[in-house]
């Protein structure tokens, strides 16, 4: 393979990624922004003593992002991959305004669901996109934009909420308060104009040279990737795609995952997706309030420690996307599965001799950062790489779908496992599904670092 590192037309490359990866952006706002307006979202429509509609509030918009899975994987291998970010951008303009302004719980609970869809959307075409339009040798590192992308959205929503909340006063009527009225509203606002921009810009970026070919669009696809690597090197990647699809370039159905080769592919990208969720990091930017609490900090004093884990985050995501091409992405995810087990074990410990302060922060920090710089980014690598092009849009719609609905289990079970088994066993739980992660990878996932895609499928099925 001929190699084109020191040959990528790297600003034009930067610039498309950027833009692709702003779908991740307001997923990660989208995502994370509730956790900030929860305590005054719920007094304002008067569900804060009903646990269960709270926790329907909270995981709403999981069903939006199952329903926006189903639907990508068939619209973008009908109708493209541009064609589905530009319907992602609209959905969140949408729910973004729609949200903010509901006046009941029922419009509220509706415009979270839409918000999801986008999510879902977004989740499954971006990091896709990522995928098909980089060579190889800087694949990891543009398809890490998109993991870039949702930190930098979880920052932001929560360095809003922080900017956006008025100090509570103990004792303080917060239904008849800023923060109870407008404060809320404001906080599900913000994205509003930067999903605009993102609608904007997507008409700037060119489509999926690979799903091109699969439409025997030599020429464009050709034509796209000359802009990215030289036209020599563009031939040759155009070739060697089209060797891979011509034999199949009939439509493919969503059964073809689970026969043959492409079963061990499919097996691979669902369970990875999983332990991305399963792992449990997640749980605290949705539960912050419960987990700092339970280390002894009090309201105002756990909206700081949110933002500290949100630089965090996007520190060590730096460092997964600086690392991701070098040590590659089986090194680190099995990195990830053993730092976060150890993390777990101490951190259950401090929470079952309950410990409290600072020391309870930095434990909870290292497990984002540990995270931030393995599982995070790399499993949005892995299941964007390890599919074949003829199959990749519903190998990544399968593997999403069960990243999200791993995501709802999380989500749902956190507060009664945390009822059941305490903080402490909540966290030894977490800290055995990494065992087991950490057993999976080793055994069946491959190093896919500096190959391409089609290589790639022929290590993992061996052909």
């Amino acid at each position: 393979m001929y190699s084109e590192k020191n040959n990528v037309n790297s600003r034009y490359l930067i610039l498309i990624s950027l833009i692709a990866g702003m779908g991740g952006y307001l997923f990660g706002y989208d995502w994370v922004v509730i956790g900030g307006a929860k305590a005054f979202y719920e007094v304002y429509f008067s569900i804060a003593d009903i646990p269960w509609l709270q926790g329907w509030v909270m995981s709403s918009a999981l069903l939006g992002c199952l329903i926006g899975v189903v639907v990508s994987g068939g619209l973008s291998d009908k109708y493209g991959r541009k064609f589905m970010m530009i319907l992602a951008a609209v959905i969140f303009a949408l729910s973004a305004f729609g949200t903010g302004a509901a006046q009941t719980i029922d419009q509220f609970i509706l415009f979270r669901i839409i918000s999801g869809v986008g999510i879902g959307i977004a989740s499954n075409i971006s990091p896709m996109y990522l995928s098909e339009i980089s060579p190889p040798a800087v694949r990891g590192k543009f398809v890490a934009i998109y993991q870039l992308a949702i930190v930098l959205g979880i920052l932001s929503a929560q360095i809003v909420n922080w900017l956006i909340a008025r100090p509570v006063i103990p004792g303080e009527d917060i239904l008849n308060s800023w923060n109870g009225q407008v404060g809320w509203r404001w906080m599900f606002w913000a994205p509003v104009f930067p999903a605009i921009l993102y609608l904007v810009l997507t008409f700037i970026v060119p489509e999926s040279p690979r799903w091109l070919i699969a439409k025997t669009k030599y020429d464009k696809a050709t034509d796209i990737f000359s802009k990215i690597v030289n036209r020599k090197y563009a031939v040759q990647l155009v070739e060697e795609v089209q060797r891979t699809t011509q034999e199949t370039a009939e439509k493919v159905k969503l059964s073809a995952l689970f026969r043959g080769k492409a079963f061990r592919i499919a097996m691979i990208g669902i369970v990875i997706a999983i332990l991305q969720q399963w792992c449990g990091i997640n749980v605290v930017f949705n539960y912050a309030q419960e987990i700092f609490e339970a280390a002894g900090y009090g309201v105002s004093d756990m909206l700081f420690n949110i933002v500290v884990t949100g630089v965090v985050n996007v520190i060590f995501t730096f460092v997964g996307m600086y690392t991701v091409d070098r040590l590659g992405r089986r090194s680190l995810m099995l990195v990830g599965t053993v730092g976060l087990s150890a993390i777990y074990i101490v951190l259950g410990a401090g929470y079952y001799f309950r410990l409290e302060g600072i020391m309870m922060l930095i434990l909870v920090v290292l497990g984002i950062a540990c995270y931030a710089m393995t599982l995070a980014p790399v499993t949005w690598i892995v299941i964007s790489e390890i599919f074949p092009t003829r199959i990749r849009a519903k190998g990544m719609a399968v593997s999403t779908f069960a990243l999200w609905s791993a995501s709802f289990v999380l989500t749902y079970t956190f507060p009664l496992l945390n009822n059941s088994l305490g903080a402490s066993g909540t966290f030894w739980l977490y800290g055995l599904i990494c065992v087991a992660g950490f057993l999976f990878i080793k055994v069946n996932l491959p190093e896919t670092k500096g190959k391409t895609l089609e290589e790639i499928e022929e290590i993992i099925t061996g052909k």
